[in-house]
């Protein structure tokens, strides 16, 4: 994996964002004004959480990576201006997570994501 020719999205600073130890490289590859809309089970699709600009993905960022888990981008696939990826998480406690986005890339930044995860009870 590496920078996409066309697209500016390089894949490998998205492996080292997710897999790292703070958001600080994801963060990074968000647009100012990016939005990320997030289903779960808490926020269902006709109510999702949505984050409205670096600020408050940097908080959901800052969160997640205090957390005693590890994270693991599975696959990835970059088509034009636009990345999905599987990302696959696991507390300490062994709760497992799974996530799926969907991104809309702008001068090869994220400017969109939906974001669909699921998680052990």
């Amino acid at each position: 994996m590496g920078t996409v020719t066309g697209s500016g999205f390089d894949v490998e600073t998205l492996r080292r964002g997710i897999e790292g130890n703070t958001g600080n490289t994801l963060l990074s590859l968000y647009a100012d004004d990016a939005e990320i809309r997030i289903i779960d089970r808490d926020t269902q699709p006709s109510h999702p959480r949505i984050l409205h600009g670096r600020g408050e993905i940097a908080e959901l960022l800052d969160d997640v990576y205090r957390r005693d888990m590890i994270h693991k981008l599975d696959r990835c696939v970059v088509q034009g201006d636009h990345v999905a990826f599987t990302e696959s998480c696991q507390y300490g406690d062994g709760t497992r997570v799974l996530a799926e986005s969907m991104i809309t890339l702008r001068d090869g930044k994220i400017a969109e994501q939906i974001l669909i995860q699921a998680w052990d009870d």
